[in-house]
Order: structure tokens, then sequence, then C-alpha cells
């Protein structure tokens, strides 16, 4: 298709930044095109401006502290610059739609799902009421949403994440747009869950003959779906082409290293089983939840771990993996007694019973098992200082101030951040970095297992390999034993010796990683490996390499 026929052209488009910023320019003369009947997957880690480039041109800047100063951006013959905001609000949504990473924050939370629908036809002046009506529930079933005439009287919590990011995707499509941009819709999403709602913008993408605007950072999704690429990094494209073309040889350095840092489907060989007596021992752990409980209502229980029993040795690293509502960070909570199990026994070192201890005389045991939390920013104290927050855990055990901050400054050395970041706060830090801290507080007690709830899971493909390996060279190192909580079963597959896979609070198949991917036996661990996007997809070996020599020349 030529040039002019581009349903979506961005031609030299600039956007800057406010004074202060880590750079001038968000994005900087980049040109993209988007064809009718056609899916572009914008890629690059976070801060490269892919979702800046988004919000550009559906007219959502902050302005005026980050606006375009130079480019155009083409759409049925109109350059959506120099429109005024009357004219882009009737586009959005009529014309271009949207869906956000986030639908728990996108959505009204006290509004009911159907009227947030309607809201759009009351906005563009489309349809009757009663029609509206019809539409809506027309549109929650055209999304695969289960009885969408009584879902519609519900609100946003009440649903499930996957369930939430169809309802945004039935708004974003309700007057059948023209373009519609995705901006990591699934990357919040479990592996199956992702499935479903990638298979299902193809699907309406085709039906509609759609251009959509798929931004991600995950080249699995992009395997998956792309029709074409473009690279993104530090605000400018540096790579762009047909899918395969740039998944199976790609040619800049920056798209090298991220297509080889993406974790490989298949396990390596064999790990050398781990000999000796378990450090801990989980036996028929049981915890039960009531839920929706009020005044005069019992409440539901809910079942988060039934049953479940494994064991892990010195320097051995177990994965939990299933779906979101598993029971998989349910079951890590309760090992590191954030959350008391209802039942079962958790045995540590064989010496002692941990769910059996209360208050005072399960403090000398809490040192030997610590966490690394999924949200690192979370979980770390934003008013104190990084080396403080270290240090902590040693002081509250009796170590003086000094040793507990010279303890923290080698922690941060052996996490390979500069010493010096001990007087910083941890806003002044990337998503990767402070990740890191929460592995250095983790480690500053010494434990004996470390228990990692979706580490990784929040970070960009480059920053995961990073962190990944990092836990492999401590573990190692310190001859740890880890738990891995995961719903990622390509990092799975790379760093756990023995899987665990939880179904609905129970485990349902247990074995060796390699073993488990090649010859799952349970129907839900098929339906899981099935369900990983691009698993057919080999990653080149140039781009291995180039992973491989940046990691040397760091080293």
């Amino acid at each position: 298709m030529s040039t002019q026929e581009a349903l979506l052209r961005v031609e030299g488009l600039t956007v800057r930044l406010p004074a202060g910023a880590d750079r001038q320019h968000a994005v900087e003369d980049i040109s993209l095109e988007l064809q009718r009947g056609e899916i572009l997957c914008v890629v690059g880690e976070s801060g490269s401006g892919k979702s800046i480039t988004a919000n550009t041109i559906m007219g959502l800047l902050p302005r005026p502290y980050v606006e375009p100063v130079a480019g155009r951006i083409m759409f049925e013959g109109r350059d959506l610059l120099q429109q005024p905001e009357s004219a882009l609000r009737a586009l959005r949504g009529s014309r271009i739609g949207m869906i956000f990473q986030e639908p728990m924050t996108a959505l009204n939370p006290v509004m009911r799902i159907g009227a947030q629908i309607a809201e759009v036809f009351d906005t563009h002046g489309a349809l009757s009421r009663k029609a509206r009506k019809a539409k809506v529930a027309e549109l929650l079933d055209s999304v695969g949403l289960p009885e969408p005439e009584t879902l519609g009287e519900s609100y946003p919590f009440r649903l499930s994440g996957g369930q939430r990011q169809r309802v945004m995707i039935a708004m974003a499509l309700a007057l059948e747009p023209a373009i519609l941009i995705a901006d990591e819709p699934t990357t919040a999403l479990d592996v199956t869950t992702q499935a479903q709602i990638l298979a299902l913008i193809k699907q309406i993408q085709a039906q509609r003959d759609m251009g959509v605007m798929f931004i991600t950072h995950d080249f699995g999704v992009v395997a998956e779906i792309a029709d074409r690429v473009a690279v993104m990094q530090l605000g400018k494209v540096v790579e762009s082409g047909p899918a395969r073309q740039v998944l199976d040889d790609p040619q800049h350095a920056y798209t090298r290293r991220l297509v080889g840092s993406v974790p490989a489907f298949e396990p390596p060989a064999a790990r050398p089983r781990m000999e000796g007596e378990p450090i801990l021992r989980v036996e028929g752990l049981r915890k039960t939840f009531v839920v929706a409980r009020g005044l005069f209502t019992k409440g539901r229980e809910v079942a988060a771990a039934q049953d479940v029993s494994f064991q892990i040795r010195r320097g051995e690293t177990i994965g939990l993996v299933g779906e979101s509502g598993s029971g998989k960070s349910t079951v890590g909570r309760c090992i590191v007694r954030l959350l008391d199990a209802d039942g079962g026994a958790i045995r540590f070192r064989e010496e002692v019973d941990l769910n059996a201890l209360r208050g005072r005389a399960l403090a000398p045991y809490r040192r030997h098992v610590q966490m690394v939390f999924q949200d690192p920013y979370a979980s770390l104290n934003p008013r104190r200082k990084v080396g403080r927050i270290i240090a902590e855990g040693p002081m509250a055990h009796g170590a003086s101030r000094d040793d507990a901050m010279a303890r923290a400054r080698e922690l941060l050395a052996l996490v390979h951040l500069d010493p010096s970041a001990a007087e910083r706060y941890p806003h002044e830090f990337s998503g990767g970095q402070r990740q890191r801290i929460g592995i250095a507080r983790a480690l500053a007690l010494d434990p004996e297992l470390l228990v990692a709830d979706e580490p990784v899971s929040a970070l960009d493909v480059s920053v995961q390999a990073q962190v990944l390996d990092l836990l492999e060279e401590i573990k190692q190192r310190l001859k740890l034993a880890m738990l891995f909580i995961t719903h990622d079963l390509r990092v799975a597959a790379q760093i756990c010796d023995r899987v665990a896979v939880m179904q609905r609070g129970r485990i349902v198949e247990y074995g060796e990683t390699r073993q488990v991917f090649a010859e799952p036996q349970h129907d839900y661990t098929r339906s899981l490996l099935a369900a990983v996007p691009g698993k057919e997809w080999q990653i080149p070996e140039s781009a291995r390499l180039a992973v491989q020599q940046q990691q040397e020349a760091i080293a």
C-alpha cells in the first residue's frame, strides 16, 4: 500500500519534556505508519517514548508541560496536532479508540460497567437511551464476557483483571473506530488471560478491518500478533519493518539486545539434583479466606491453599506457577508468616514447624526466611534512604548502626549497585535498581531461604534478564534455597529446577522443570504451556550472542 493510503501517518514527531527532565525530548523526529487491517507493534523499554507517542495521537498530553513542538500526525486528511480540543474530543472514541494499560485505574470505581460504556454513546450523542442498553449488552457479549445483560450492572472491583480488560476493549470499540491503540493491555495478566485478550484483539481487528497500534515490551506478544514492528529507544525509532524480519534478523544493536534478553521457552539441560535434607518442607498447607461478608450475610469461603505439599533443598529453586488467583502468593506469604495458615506444617530444617509458632517464639526464625516482593517501590519506605532501609533488619536483630550500615553497603555492591546508593531515596532509582535494593534488603539477615514473589513481572525484558541473572548468581554464591513465584512460564523455564503448578489452591503437577515442560501430565498444565505467546518463535543466535557480549563487557 502506498504512503498516501496509510490510515495513520506520524511524520517527524518531536515532543518536548519539561525543564529538569532526564532528556530534552520524550520523542524526537519519529515517523510511523499504520495501515488499515494491520497490527503495528511499537516495542521498547520503559522511557522509550511508546506511551507518549500514543497519548500524543490521542491528544492526551499534559500540556503545556509536555507538548509536541515539531512534526505532523495525519489522520483522514487532518493533522491532529493542529486540531482544537473540541475536534479531538469528537475523534476520541468515535474514530480512534484506546485501551489503557491498567483497567482498574482507567475505569470509574463508583460507576457500573454498563453505565461507563453507555457514557461513550452519551458523549458523542449516539443512540437513544433504550438502544444504548441493548448495544452495551451486545458489546459485552462481543468481547466474550458471560451474562452480558447482568454483568453491565456490576462494578469494576467485582470483575477479574481479564474481565476488566475486556470491558475496556468493549468501551474502545463502542463506536467502531478506524484505529485501536492498545497500550500494554496484557502486561499485568496471567498467561491464559493474556492469550484470550490477544486472540480477541486479532479477531476484532480482522472482522472490522481496523488498524491496531499495539504498545508492548514483550517480544513473545510481538511474535504472536504483529504484522509490522517499530522499535523505540530513548525517544527514537531505531528499527522498523515486517515482524518476521525484525524478530528473526534484528539489525540494530539495541533490538538485538532486547530480543536476546527474552527468556527461552525451552528449559536448559537438566541441572544436577540437590541432595541432602530439605531446608524447608511444606506439608498439607491450608488457607481459606472469607469474602463478601456483610452485616446480614455469612460470606463466601475461598480456599486459597488446599493440601499444598512440596520441599526445597539448599541451592535449589522451586517454582510456583499458575494463573492469578491460583494461590501462589498466598502460599509464599504463609511460608514467611505474613499470613497465618489454617492448617498443615511448614517445617524449617526439620527442627521446627514455623506454622505452629506465634509472637516472640517466631522471631529467631524470621531472619532465615526472607521475601522479595513483586512491587519494589510499594515495599520500600519512600521517606528513608536506601542504606537505612537495608540496615533496619540487622538493627532489629541487635546489630549496631555502624555495622548494619557497613553491611548495607556490602550488599549494594553484591547486587551490582554503587555503595554510595545508600545515601539516596527509593524514588531516585529505576524499577530494576529498586528491585536490586529489595533483594539486598532480603539478604541483609543472611537468610537460608528466599521467597521471590513475581520479582520481575513489572520489569522491562533486558532489566528482567539482569535481575534473573543476579538472583541465580546470588543463589549459587550463597547456596540459598529459593521459592520463585511467577505466572511467566518463560521465566520459570530458565530459573527453576523444579516447578509446582497450582490451580485453585491445589498443586496439580510437580516435577523437574524440563520434564514438566516437555511432557505435561495435567490438562491445566498443558493449557498454560499452550497459551505462552510466541512459543514457536526461535530467538536468533545473533541476539543471544549480543547479550552475552554485553554481559562480558560489563564484567
